[in-house]
């Protein structure tokens, strides 16, 4: 028998990240590489991936990421999606068949733009028409879910190990500037092909280390703005958090974090900046119903940057580093060293201090 301190509890769950601040294009196999060292964090039900980057030659179209269950729900859904946008192109996400991954839904991708007639009709701007596109399909529409809708980025994700879903989607022929990854241990959720991380809105993507205790007055919260949280998984609640807090409030990514991850009463009150004490006193008066509880650590990928954010109390492990123009966020210190030996400044962010990276601009 094994005693205390011979067996090895992970906490659940694996992220990792890497960015290049001077947009030089990376392909997937580093990212895929720096899950192994992880694997234990992990027990095969869910491992994904969102890259950034990776869509020049459509990089002004939106890039629906689909599963289908049969050809007619994909066909239905096709449908649906000529009658709002053009389709500039349509395919089968292309994968490579290894015994580890099974059971694979209908896979495909569409290359997007909305049609400006419908988009006039209803008086809404691209990003929100789509947002609700997401939605609409993902709730309404049986056995078809989108589960990547970004411009030049994409997410891939399925009932798996991570290191076995990136050779699976073929990643490594993949190029990005920046990459994200989750390595999934579902507790109370179940494990399925839409359960996975990343979970996405348009350009944000997700990745979560941990448990969301707040997750019902976050959700009841956020679907009286029009979201839907269908994908039986407290982490996508998140993602919707995010693109209401920065695309549709228009706060900073560091005013989001400071929502979420809120600072204590106690710790605003002691602030000497007056300025910085009464805006966190307005984001935690004005927002109270998002503030995230329970142990977290997460990874936002955005166009053209990375936010790394923990809980207040900073419950789950978060490592940074850097080498050159690159910047590496992961759950443990293995999992960059093995991105990039020599990496620097290795370093744990505050419980609550978000870590925000942005490409340089022009550079992606």
């Amino acid at each position: 028998m094994k005693r205390e301190g011979e067996i090895r509890i992970p906490s659940g769950c694996a992220i990792a990240a890497v960015i290049s601040k001077a947009g030089k294009m990376m392909t997937g196999e580093k990212i895929i590489k720096a899950m192994e060292p992880m694997h234990d964090r992990s027990n095969g039900l869910g491992g994904g991936f969102a890259a950034y980057g990776i869509y020049p030659d459509y990089k002004d179209f939106y890039a629906f990421h689909m599963f289908f269950d049969c050809r007619d729900t994909r066909k239905k859904c096709e449908a649906f999606l000529k009658e709002h946008f053009e389709i500039v192109k349509g395919e089968i996400i292309p994968t490579r068949k290894i015994p580890e991954i099974t059971d694979e839904p209908i896979i495909w991708r569409y290359f997007v733009t909305p049609l400006k007639s419908v988009l006039a009709d209803l008086q809404l701007d691209e990003k929100e028409f789509v947002a609700r596109t997401v939605v609409k399909i993902n709730t309404e529409m049986r056995g078809a879910y989108v589960f990547s809708s970004g411009k030049n980025m994409g997410t891939f994700k399925a009932v798996g190990f991570p290191e076995d879903v990136g050779k699976f989607y073929k990643l490594d022929e993949y190029e990005g500037y920046s990459w994200t990854s989750h390595g999934r241990y579902p507790t109370n959720t179940p494990g399925w092909w839409g359960g996975a991380h990343p979970f996405t809105l348009l350009d944000y993507s997700v990745v979560h280390n941990g448990e969301i205790s707040s997750y019902d007055a976050n959700r009841r919260f956020i679907e009286m703005f029009g979201y839907k949280c269908n994908l039986q998984t407290d982490t996508e609640v998140i993602t919707y958090i995010l693109d209401y807090l920065v695309r549709r409030q228009g706060l900073t990514l560091g005013e989001a974090a400071s929502v979420i991850a809120a600072p204590f009463w106690s710790t605003i009150e002691s602030k000497t900046d007056k300025y910085d004490e009464e805006k966190h006193k307005y984001l935690r008066t004005v927002f109270p119903n998002l503030l995230v509880t329970g142990p977290f650590s997460i990874v936002l990928g955005f166009e053209g940057g990375l936010m790394a954010l923990n809980d207040r109390l900073k419950l789950r492990s978060m490592v940074v580093g850097e080498k050159d123009d690159k910047v590496f966020i992961a759950s443990e210190e293995a999992a960059i060293r093995v991105m990039e030996p020599e990496a620097e400044n290795i370093w744990s962010p505050a419980g609550g201090e978000p870590v925000i990276v942005k490409v340089k601009e022009g550079k992606f």
